[in-house]
């Protein structure tokens, strides 16, 4: 049976998170393709909604958005991923695997593209609470200070 490593990324906040998933909890992913937005339930995070970024299989080869199908293709590639040119204009034969998560997929990249209402709720007020103790705390320290004769 299937075994993924789950690289899920938040933008909102540049971090990353791993999750391992096995057997039964990867059923839900086989057969998905790049680009397509998931539940996040699957992999542990109610309420969320996780799009499908790209991954790579048992031997490293990556997953490339525009290659269908679930199996690996040697193509011509001028960049992107699977190919990082070191001339202007330089094209090199690259194998890469399609764009369908297949058992033989090891690393399954995702992104938060939605979160639950009440988390956004929840750090907005967290995040104004912090503005309003830093507000607070200029104020205190000026007020401490003795004034300084010359």
């Amino acid at each position: 049976m299937a075994k993924f490593k789950v690289i899920i990324s938040d933008p909102e906040d540049g971090t990353s998170k791993m999750v391992e998933l096995e057997e039964a909890r990867t059923v839900p992913l086989i057969g998905r393709k790049i680009g397509e937005i998931i539940d996040g339930a699957i992999v542990g995070l109610p309420g969320h909604k996780l799009q499908i970024t790209g991954g790579s299989d048992k031997d490293g080869f990556p997953m490339r958005r525009n290659v269908h199908g679930g199996v690996r293709r040697k193509i011509i590639l001028s960049g992107g991923t699977g190919f990082n040119p070191q001339k202007e204009g330089e094209r090199r034969r690259k194998t890469v695997r399609g764009n369908v998560i297949t058992e033989e997929i090891v690393q399954i990249n995702l992104k938060i593209v939605e979160k639950p209402k009440q988390a956004k709720k929840a750090k907005k007020t967290k995040k104004a609470k912090e503005k309003k103790e830093e507000e607070s705390k200029p104020e205190e320290k000026a007020e401490e200070k003795p004034p300084t004769e010359h």
